[in-house]
């Protein structure tokens, strides 16, 4: 079983910033992706940036330029959230792809943590 403890969401004005967090622990040989990802009330679950073990980052066409993802150490990720708009409220989830000590891939995501920007 791997664990996602999410950090640092919050509500925050209309232009302002959040950094949330994302720490992963428990039977991990390797993780491959870690991402961030947003589910607004009655909207489907989208993307918002992911990166790899190798800092290979990706994100989705709304975020860019105003959210950077970054990892701190390879099983800790964060997400730098700027000039954020009402738009941008959601409950944000993290995501973990990797490999168990026993070479079983697995996926795991966390528990959510709520932004709200309010205008």
């Amino acid at each position: 079983q791997v664990r996602l403890v999410e950090s640092g969401g919050g509500l925050v004005q209309a232009g302002g910033s959040l950094r949330l967090s994302c720490a992963a622990s428990g039977d991990i040989f390797n993780i491959n992706v870690m991402g961030w990802y947003r589910q607004a009330l009655g909207k489907q679950r989208e993307l918002v940036a992911t990166i790899t073990s190798d800092g290979t980052t990706h994100y989705a066409d709304s975020m860019k330029g105003r959210f950077t993802i970054s990892n701190a150490a390879k099983s800790t990720v964060h997400l730098q959230m700027n000039n954020l708009s009402p738009e941008d409220t959601a409950v944000y989830y993290c995501n973990a792809d990797g490999w168990s000590t026993a070479f079983s891939p697995f996926r795991y995501w966390g528990q959510g943590t709520q932004v709200t920007v309010s205008s």
